[in-house]
């Protein structure tokens, strides 16, 4: 009977950790007056080769577009050089190590770079992308999940922060406990 019970306890332990092994963000569209309609969401779930970020989102421009984690818990919109800046209450990207330089996802870039995502001819984005470098929901809770306008080249030339235009979506990642 004990042995039974320990198998037991054992297993609600694991399926305990399991499920703070994904959370899901809810993604608003953004401009420089504050957040907009929802437009879906974003799980983001840890696996063996880094995070895993699957989004159902709708209502954007078709196309590629850059996707990033950014520093601060915020979709609030911000100004800066006296401009007024579609959720830029989230901050810079996401770069705890300080490099000071956008990459690719698996390159020693910002930890936020992620890889960019696909909308299709309905403005629909369902296609998962893998961040190697993120390997724990907990180093990236309590932070911005953006979506900007347009492509990104990871790198920061020939523009800076690949290329990529305005903030066009936002959701915050909850903290994990």
């Amino acid at each position: 009977m004990r042995h039974h019970f320990l198998i037991a306890l054992s297993a609600s332990a694991m399926l305990a950790n399991a499920a703070l092994a994904d959370t899901t963000v809810q993604m608003h569209a953004v401009n420089a007056k504050g957040t907009a309609e929802a437009i879906g969401s974003v799980s983001i779930s840890e696996s063996a080769y880094g995070l895993v970020f699957t989004p159902q989102l709708k209502g954007l421009e078709p196309g590629v577009h850059g996707f990033h984690i950014h520093e601060n818990p915020s979709c609030e919109p911000a100004t800066k050089d006296g401009k007024p800046v579609a959720a830029g209450g989230a901050g810079d990207h996401f770069d705890p190590e300080k490099t000071g330089k956008h990459g690719a996802p698996w390159g020693d870039g910002h930890m936020g770079d992620l890889p960019a995502v696909y909308v299709d001819s309905n403005g629909a984005s369902t296609n998962p992308v893998l961040a190697p470098r993120l390997k724990k929901l907990s180093d990236i809770s309590g932070r911005a999940l953006m979506v900007h306008h347009g492509g990104d080249n990871h790198s920061d030339s020939p523009k800076p922060l690949g290329g990529g235009g305005a903030r066009v979506a936002c959701g915050v990642i909850s903290p994990q406990r």
